[in-house]
């Protein structure tokens, strides 16, 4: 089985034929809402909208541990994240799409790990490589495969919100290497690797981060919604040639 999860623009996936919905219930709460079962290109895919079905979670109290724990009970081959994030980089205007291979932490407050609690031993987990080389490859692939460019390889670098960032924030963010800005890619990324999970994330460039592009003085929130509109598509036509690539 495939997993999908959906961000800001991805809260049901439209070309799936689905075939029911399921409440799945685990030690840490619920998740972000019903998991969606369905075929797509006749292969079974699992969607979870992030925020909720009625994008109504924001980011900092989205039940990350819930959400992993619920989809790896599933036990699925692979994990793909879809995320909006403002573009940091030059050449990340809106519209484009990326698939980061690293992950700079900058949230606080969060349930970030499986492995907590008094009577738990101290665990480690490796995390130079944050996402599944072997996901991202097949992300590769299938936007080879669906004619759809995509930037292989960035560094995501994962803030708190629910506000944006300031402008000096996001030349701190340059400074420190970071490609791209979102606020749901951690504990994400890091939960899907205690759990073992092949996870890699699909980043649609909502819009261009503060201080960058033309958003010198703010960020047309309103503008952002029809970017994703069509970047998504290009998203849905990656999914759909992603699990032909997988089935084969």
């Amino acid at each position: 089985m495939f997993a999908i999860i959906g961000g800001s623009g991805l809260t049901q996936l439209s070309c799936l034929e689905i075939s029911r919905r399921q409440i799945i219930r685990t030690p840490y709460g619920e998740p972000s809402g019903p998991l969606t079962f369905g075929r797509l290109k006749n292969e079974d895919i699992v969607f979870l909208a992030r925020h909720g079905l009625g994008h109504t979670i924001p980011p900092h109290a989205i039940n990350y541990r819930a959400n992993l724990w619920a989809l790896h009970s599933l036990n699925p081959t692979h994990v793909v994240s879809v995320a909006s994030v403002g573009g940091i980089r030059a050449d990340l205007t809106p519209g484009k799409l990326i698939i980061p291979d690293q992950i700079i932490d900058y949230t606080y407050g969060r349930n970030f790990t499986f492995f907590d609690g008094k009577e738990q031993p101290v665990t480690h987990s490796d995390f130079t490589l944050p996402y599944s080389q072997k996901t991202r490859t097949l992300l590769l692939q299938a936007a080879k495969s669906a004619d759809e460019f995509i930037f292989d390889g960035g560094v995501y670098a994962a803030t708190q919100g629910p506000r944006l960032e300031t402008a000096a924030e996001i030349n701190r963010l340059e400074r420190d290497g970071a490609d791209i800005v979102g606020m749901t890619g951690m504990p994400e990324a890091a939960l899907a690797r205690e759990l073992g999970l092949n996870y890699a994330t699909i980043a649609v460039i909502a819009n261009s981060a503060a201080g960058r592009g033309n958003n010198l003085a703010g960020i047309p929130l309103k503008e952002i919604y029809a970017v994703l509109d069509q970047a998504m598509i290009k998203v849905r036509n990656i999914l759909e040639h992603i699990v032909s690539c997988h089935g084969n």
